[in-house]
């Protein structure tokens, strides 16, 4: 096996749980899976990581700071605000369409983690970077269009946070596309209300 440097080796073993919880689920998904999966031994992963929940912890703030990257980095200013925010919503929304496991996977983590003993701050701390992933959001929406919101950032935060985390769970449960681009016109148009006051 190649030597590789412990942050490269934390990386592929988190984008290998990240594959194999896709596609086998959180709770079926054990160490050894995941090592077989990154084609690394089982000390690997005890080198890299203290534990499963760690493990976790990681895929968690790996998949919710790609979607964060992802749209940052399409935050485009629009010839309006409702024009800005509804090309950022879509990118997201790109995403889901594209990888709906990888969102399936996201919903998998909150409910093991509400289960599993001593893992509840887990899902805590992914709905907590949902909110960050939001304000971060809104600030650069904001600062792209030069306009201040009048409500308050953490506010408009967690409303965006629960709009879109439910849009994204009914369209995994009912797959309807025209709905789901109908409730994030409504959203883009929502926020930005919010946005001007």
């Amino acid at each position: 096996m190649a030597r590789m440097p412990s942050a490269e080796r934390r990386r592929q073993l988190v984008e290998a749980a990240i594959r194999a919880m896709t596609r086998d689920g959180v709770a079926r998904t054990t160490t050894r899976s995941i090592c077989a999966e990154a084609g690394v031994s089982l000390s690997v992963f005890h080198y890299c990581f203290d534990s499963k929940q760690a493990l976790l912890e990681a895929a968690i703030e790996t998949i919710t700071g790609n979607y964060v990257t992802r749209v940052m980095a399409a935050v485009e200013p629009g010839a309006t605000l409702r024009d800005t925010v509804r090309g950022a919503l879509q990118t997201y929304w790109d995403h889901v369409t594209a990888h709906p496991g990888e969102h399936m996977l996201t919903y998998d983590l909150t409910q093991y983690a509400l289960r599993e003993p001593g893992f509840e701050h887990l899902a805590r701390a992914q709905y907590e970077q949902y909110v960050a992933s939001a304000a971060a959001l809104i600030d650069q929406v904001s600062e792209v269009r030069g306009q201040e919101p009048r409500v308050p950032v953490e506010v408009l935060a967690r409303y965006l946070a629960a709009a879109i985390d439910g849009l994204t769970l009914q369209f995994l449960v009912l797959g309807d596309g025209r709905v789901a681009a109908d409730h994030l016109d409504l959203t883009a148009d929502q926020l930005v209300r919010l946005i001007e006051g």
